[in-house]
């Protein structure tokens, strides 16, 4: 049993893939070296698609322009046409946490196992989530959201910025750190067949809802910053 928890919690680390030989060496996380082939691997993909744009779409370009069209529509139907300006970062956020959750069918680690990863994913969802309510509101009216409905409630206003982002990156972390371990504890105790049917389910369609929980939560935080906006206008 020992020897069981012991080789779990190997794969659990978060080792080391190689090191920056200065200042006394600088460590680059496998997490950080999976996002960096996670980014050439998008990039490449992007460079593939634009090429040879066509006014009337075939081919692939038919599926790119149905991804991008399903995304936007997706966000535009929870923040209206006010989310227009933030398309771009939402639909990278949802892309890059897609591949992070599916590359466990490659037999990659997931960055989003890594905890530093969530966090700042979710710092930066919240940055955006903030700009959106100032922007609309102005900093003057941001300011003065804290303490709507009543003055009262400024304490627990000020505590929703942190709370907002501490619970996207829990609910990510933990739900791809459980995946993870469930699977590995598969792999240990039954080596054969029965980890692939449950890979196929923890990396693909966990990872997917995964996802999906993650932007979803983002673009609604930000639909209610906007709206609030609205509501005080009228």
């Amino acid at each position: 049993m020992e020897e069981f928890a012991a080789e779990l919690m190997s794969k659990l680390d978060n080792k080391a893939s190689f090191t920056i030989p200065y200042a006394g060496g600088i460590p680059v996380p496998e997490s950080v070296v999976v996002t960096w082939v996670i980014m050439g691997i998008i990039m490449i993909l992007t460079l593939v698609f634009v090429r040879n744009l066509k006014l009337v779409p075939t081919g692939t370009q038919n599926y790119v322009e149905s991804l991008v069209e399903f995304l936007n529509h997706f966000f535009l139907d929870i923040m209206g046409n006010n989310g227009r300006p933030y398309l771009a970062f939402l639909g990278t956020i949802a892309i890059y946490i897609a591949f992070s959750n599916l590359c466990g069918v490659f037999g990659l680690t997931s960055p989003t196992k890594d905890l530093n990863v969530t966090a700042a994913l979710a710092f930066m969802a919240i940055f955006v989530i903030e700009l959106s309510g100032i922007r609309k509101r102005g900093w003057k009216g941001y300011f003065k959201s804290f303490m709507e409905p009543i003055p009262l409630l400024l304490p627990i206003n000020i505590l929703e910025i942190a709370i907002r982002p501490l619970s996207l990156c829990m609910r990510l972390y933990g739900n791809v750190l459980g995946s993870f371990i469930v699977m590995e504890m598969l792999k240990i105790l039954v080596p054969v067949f029965i980890p692939v049917i449950f890979g196929f389910y923890f990396d693909i369609f966990d990872g997917l809802i995964q996802t999906y929980i993650f932007i979803f939560l983002t673009s609604l935080f930000m639909s209610h910053k906007m709206e609030e906006e609205e509501e005080h206008e009228a």
